[in-house]
């Protein structure tokens, strides 16, 4: 043991100490396959010398400036391909080093931009039950997740929170996804009425609810209807894409898949593959608009916003992205995946739902399929659950409180964009053994 204060004061950890494409090579020369990237995070996987070059390069030219007095060409270089990479509409760029640190951002952005337009009463956030924003206290506040908040809720901002968009637990036995939808959206509205809408900054989501719940993704037409409803009252929507974006469910942002686009986004994690911390808020034009005609400066800024090395990194991750096809094979292995354990987990007694897009995916555990009844929370079924994987040479991602915010079990997977069909069928068979066991070893 060192002075290290670690996540898990009285674990033991491996020690990692290098990588083949989506493998970790631990100092016993163990091989795992991460079927996380880490948390999400490591979408080139673990040897992407190209941008570890991209890196060196820029290190010796010129490493970091202070953004107050500054700005680089690399970070302007970036910001553009950014803006390319992503749908119409999204027009700026203002670059981070982690997801809730822009989360914060995002938050600050959208009760300045509703004082500079006469809004000076819009202070209230909604967001959603079973959501993560992050672990700043502005990010937090946000995030409707008991167990994460708890410790914490006397500190916390105020916010509001409406239903996710959870169909597998929600949506009526005899409702149609059009009816759930609308009952979600008129919830939103009446949510709104209730506080006040000029008292309302901006309706906050995950466009595909990542740790907390398993990958949900939004039934077709739900973040429409949320963003009608948003519209009406003059309320800004903002995305969470901190996960769920980057191309890791198969377009670079996620939301591309439900024809919107949002007033603000927020990226993180794959945006610099691991390789750099990175994150960033893309802004509509008419927010950005709003700021430059008032005030004329965001009230807002960290020391490493626009950190040159960094932007350097992600701006060559968006080429490896491009040469090698890879949000094509995100689509193409997610599929298989998906397929693959759908196949596999068919029958099984535990596994109540598969679900997510592209490289994220969810499996919600369940003590009895057919009434969907959660394992007692005090179980801690996902606890023992990535213990087993990892003895399999296996990296995954569980999660608890999935059904309520305390009870329930899930695990996530996000694999590097790389992976192809062994790693596929690698993923299935070691995930199915390491579900069984977790099980067993808790009964």
């Amino acid at each position: 043991m060192t002075g290290l204060m670690r996540r898990l004061l009285k674990a033991e950890y491996p020690v990692a100490v290098g990588g083949d494409g989506p493998y970790v090579i631990d100092a016993n020369g163990k091989r795992y396959l991460d079927a996380a990237s880490g948390a999400g995070v490591s979408c080139l996987g673990h040897s992407a010398t190209k941008i570890a070059d991209a890196i060196c390069k820029q290190t010796h030219s010129m490493p970091y400036l202070y953004n107050a007095y500054f700005t680089t060409e690399v970070i302007e270089r970036y910001a553009e391909a950014l803006i390319a990479a992503t749908p119409k509409g999204l027009d700026w760029v203002y670059p981070g080093s982690g997801g809730s640190e822009s989360m914060d951002g995002a938050l600050k952005l959208a009760l300045q931009y509703q004082n500079e337009i006469g809004q000076p009463r819009r202070t209230r956030f909604i967001s959603r039950k079973q959501s993560y924003h992050g672990c700043t206290i502005g990010s937090l506040a946000i995030s409707g997740n008991y167990p994460r908040r708890m410790l914490f809720e006397p500190f916390l901002p105020e916010t509001h929170f409406v239903s996710a968009c959870y169909p597998y637990r929600e949506q009526g036995g005899q409702e149609s996804d059009e009816a759930y939808v609308a009952r979600l959206a008129q919830e939103l509205d009446d949510r709104i009425e209730t506080l006040g809408p000029e008292t309302v900054a901006a309706f906050v989501a995950e466009t595909v609810v990542g740790a907390t719940a398993g990958a949900i993704e939004p039934l077709p037409g739900y973040f429409k209807a949320m963003q009608a409803v948003c519209r009406k009252h003059g309320v800004l929507l903002v995305l969470d894409e901190i996960l769920a974006g980057a191309g890791r469910c198969g377009t670079y942002l996620a939301c591309e898949q439900d024809g919107i686009v949002p007033d603000i986004a927020v990226l993180a994690k794959g945006l610099g593959a691991g390789y750099q911390a990175l994150s960033a808020i893309l802004v509509a034009d008419h927010v950005v608009q709003a700021i430059a005609n008032g005030r004329g400066f965001f009230f807002h800024g960290h020391t490493y916003n626009g950190h040159a090395t960094a932007a350097a990194a992600g701006l060559a991750v968006l080429k490896t992205l491009e040469e090698q096809d890879l949000l094509n094979n995100v689509r193409k292995q997610g599929d298989a995946l998906s397929g693959l354990l759908k196949e596999r987990f068919a029958n099984h007694p535990n596994v109540g739902d598969i679900r997510g897009r592209g490289l994220l995916i969810g499996l919600e555990l369940v003590a009895d399929r057919e009434t969907r009844k959660t394992f007692a929370a005090d179980r801690m079924v996902w606890n023992a659950i990535q213990p087993a994987a990892m003895e399999l040479g296996l990296l995954c991602y569980p999660g608890f409180g999935t059904a309520d915010g305390i009870s329930g079990d899930h695990v996530l997977l996000a694999p590097p964009f790389i992976i192809n069909a062994s790693h596929v069928e690698e993923i299935t068979d070691k995930l199915a053994l390491a579900i069984d066991a977790g099980i067993q070893r808790t009964a």
